[in-house]
């Protein structure tokens, strides 16, 4: 059996067997085992705006995230497994991580054993390019598919603006209506089963 965390609600983490979903409904800080995690904890509070829109700067502290990845860092250090949060998040340097190379491979990250990697979703299904980092402990650390991701501009982009604008703008910026966001974080399939099979191999 794999938990999997901080997960979107009847998202690709539902209906697969072996797999316990912990979504907005169960409260995943509290999670105590026994079993392998996958987490994927809120990054609103770590990335780049992390205080909040531009247009209304510091309404938040850095890190203030009800203390999700404080839990799924213990979590996963405890009954082992990976965690997933967008590449260059600031949670890296609050907890103590060291930063992986944007190049790719799996580096030690810290004293508890534990190894992280900078790797993008757009080579398992990702839309965008979606650069991450995973942290692992207690698990295997398997061979990625390393380096940038093929670019996907979308052609009404090019021929509207060029290519160099395109570029700046990324291809999400050319999608349209209320899920965008949602469609920008959503785990591709084919990156989810790589996520679970590395917690498959976790070390009790």
């Amino acid at each position: 059996m794999i938990a999997a965390l901080f997960v979107a609600r009847d998202g690709c983490y539902f209906g697969l067997p072996d797999v316990d979903p912990w979504d907005v409904t169960r409260d995943a800080r509290l999670y105590a085992g026994p079993h392998p995690i996958v987490a994927h904890p809120p990054y609103e509070r770590w990335g780049r705006y992390w205080h909040g829109s531009p247009r209304k700067p510091h309404q938040f502290k850095l890190g203030q995230d009800a203390g999700c990845f404080a839990a799924a860092l213990t979590a996963v250090r405890n009954f082992g497994g990976v965690i997933e949060h967008p590449a260059y998040s600031n949670a890296w340097r609050w907890f103590g991580l060291a930063e992986p190379p944007h190049t790719g491979g799996w580096i030690k990250a810290d004293r508890f054993g534990g190894f992280t990697c900078h790797v993008e979703q757009g080579h398992y299904g990702h839309m965008a390019r979606k650069a991450t980092w995973l942290y692992v402990v207690k698990c295997e650390t398997p061979e990625m598919i390393w380096g940038p991701s093929p670019q996907r501009l979308p052609e009404i982009g090019l021929r509207r603006h060029g290519y160099a604008k395109a570029r700046r703008s990324g291809v999400m910026a050319y999608i349209c209506g209320k899920n965008k966001a949602i469609i920008r974080a959503a785990t591709p399939l084919e990156f989810r089963d790589v996520l679970i099979a590395i917690a498959r191999t976790a070390r009790t």
